[in-house]
């Protein structure tokens, strides 16, 4: 069939646990490397109108840039940097290398002032992006930007900076923040909305609604659109039942819903699988006038899918259709990725087929929805076939169709043959591993009990200026502890403290017996003091 990928292709081992590390690639060295645009501009974005209509694990372009949801770290949405100035791009990964190997405050700024690198307010932002997952480098690299000739204080970099904060509960330096934002005439509603949905985050469910309330005190008068992005913020976070409270108290004195509140309201309901309030929510809508549109409908399928119910999704598909309402690629997206983890294969094949002939242009999340059904039944030959055709679409593939072959290849313990796939990945430009795809690859190699190359992988990860997360630190904590590599389970542990994480309990816990079990009070007791220490003591402004 002449699909040049599969020709690539690894075979896999019997023996997946003795793992050798690869310097010469498997890759035929007369295979051009190629990677072309990730996603084709969306013909009709009408479908972005709501925030409640992103699939998630998907990529969706909206404005010109490409959106992707992370579903399993916080369901957020950020913008990929794929439009961005090579130099800009060079120059951020430059100093996320330099803020990630520099322990102490001087000798960051002592390796930034010599990085030769031009600070812009574009620069800046890029950078506390990367920074998002490190507060407390964000912090002191927000610090030396502002004292660099072409800094310029705006709303994007006070916000990125007030995000990585907010991860790690620096609410009072965020509040600081605010305050000099308000001096400086770059306070906007969106920063209020980045506070909420970080208490939220948080569990601060209390705070996260005073924290909006708070946006009068500053001038600034919410809206519809604000009241909504509110609801979001707390359906989003776990806190519907709090969503819900606050639409049903404000609703008709503070604001008057429209189809969009509702929305939001469903697709809440939807996540945490309660069909019966959804119904409800759906019901009410209905009776105050608004009838279901293509966004309506999309969450609702979504919504019985999540709770497998596909039949179900199925009977809304076909109704929508019935009214002539025009099903959009997310809607294909959400029943091929069910059906297809479902092993429902056939089915989900049939509405890939349907997506074709809807009229819109091929999209990678559909396509990955594809790769990811024919991976649940272990087709991989077809999966690598269809990552071949997303290529001569000129869709991909992407990261994210990088992780989906990768989870479901560890599930089948091809470790061999996943570590073969990531090894190429960091070889295609636009296809670089990104940080899920380092903890994807740390954890199996933890699970293997190969900690050599754990490190490995991680030491790539920070020589790429990819900086790990919480969960990412705690994966290869424990692990060191179970494998009794004490000293270096503790060296990551500081590097985790230094970033401004702080850890999980159990984590922690670990660690603390792991060393006790080894006589080792002294090292406890110094770890648990700089800890408190951390705690207790904000960061300073």
């Amino acid at each position: 069939m002449g699909f040049q990928f599969l020709n690539r292709l690894p075979k896999a081992l019997q023996k997946p646990k003795f793992l050798i590390p690869q310097t010469n690639s498997i890759v035929s060295s007369n295979y051009p490397i190629r990677c072309q645009n990730l996603i084709r501009r969306i013909e009709n974005p009408k479908w972005f109108e709501s925030p409640s209509v992103l699939l998630p694990d998907c990529r969706f372009y909206c404005n010109g840039k490409m959106i992707m949801v992370d579903s399993l770290v916080n369901n957020q949405a950020v913008i990929d940097s794929g439009d961005l100035n090579p130099q800009i791009a060079l120059d951020a990964e430059k100093i996320c290398k330099i803020l990630s190997t520099n322990r102490t405050s001087p000798d960051i700024e002592s390796s930034l002032n010599s990085s030769a690198v031009v600070v812009n307010p574009t620069l800046v932002v890029e950078v506390l992006k990367k920074l998002s997952n490190a507060g407390v480098l964000a912090l002191s690299f927000f610090r030396w930007a502002e004292k660099q000739t072409g800094f310029k204080y705006t709303s994007e970099n006070y916000n990125a900076l007030i995000e990585a904060l907010g991860k790690i509960k620096q609410f009072s330096l965020i509040w600081n923040l605010v305050n000099d934002m308000k001096k400086k005439g770059v306070l906007t509603k969106d920063t209020f909305a980045l506070i909420s949905r970080r208490y939220a985050r948080a569990r601060k469910v209390k705070e996260a609604v005073d924290a909006f309330e708070r946006l009068e005190k500053f001038g600034l008068k919410p809206e519809l659109s604000d009241y909504n992005r509110l609801i979001d913020i707390l359906s989003k976070s776990r806190h519907v039942e709090k969503a819900q409270q606050v639409f049903d108290k404000w609703r008709n004195r503070k604001f008057k819903p429209d189809i969009k509140s509702y929305t939001i309201l469903l697709e809440g309901w939807g996540q945490v699988q309660n069909l019966l309030r959804l119904d409800e929510v759906y019901r009410e809508m209905k009776d105050e006038g608004f009838q279901p549109d293509v966004v309506s409908y999309g969450i609702i399928i979504n919504a019985y899918c999540k709770a497998k119910k596909y039949d179900d999704a199925i009977e809304r598909f076909n109704e929508m259709e019935a009214k002539n309402i025009k099903p959009t690629p997310h809607v294909y997206c959400t029943l091929i990725s069910g059906l297809g983890s479902e092993k429902r294969l056939t089915e989900a094949l049939k509405f890939f087929e349907l997506s074709k002939e809807s009229g819109f242009a091929p999209e990678a999340p559909t396509y990955n929805a594809l790769v990811g059904s024919y991976c649940w039944s272990m087709r991989m030959y077809d999966a690598y076939r269809i990552v071949e055709e997303m290529r001569k679409c000129g869709v991909g593939p992407n990261s994210r169709t990088y992780d989906i072959i990768l989870h479901h290849l560890i599930k089948a313990r091809r470790t061999k043959e996943a570590y073969s796939i990531f090894q190429r990945m960091s070889n295609e430009p636009d296809c670089k591993p990104v940080v899920s795809t380092y903890e994807i690859m740390v954890r199996m190699f933890c699970n293997e009990e190969r900690m050599d190359m754990a490190l490995r992988v991680w030491d790539q990860m920070k020589a790429s200026g990819v900086l790990p997360g919480m969960h990412m630190f705690s994966t290869l904590i424990n692990s060191l502890c179970h494998e009794n590599k004490l000293d270096d389970a503790c060296k990551y542990f500081h590097e985790m403290l230094g970033m401004g994480i702080r850890p999980p309990g159990q984590m922690f816990s670990n660690l603390k017996q792991a060393l006790l079990d080894e006589g080792r009070e002294d090292v406890v007791i110094v770890l648990t003091k700089k800890l408190e220490k951390i705690r207790k003591t904000p960061l300073v402004h």
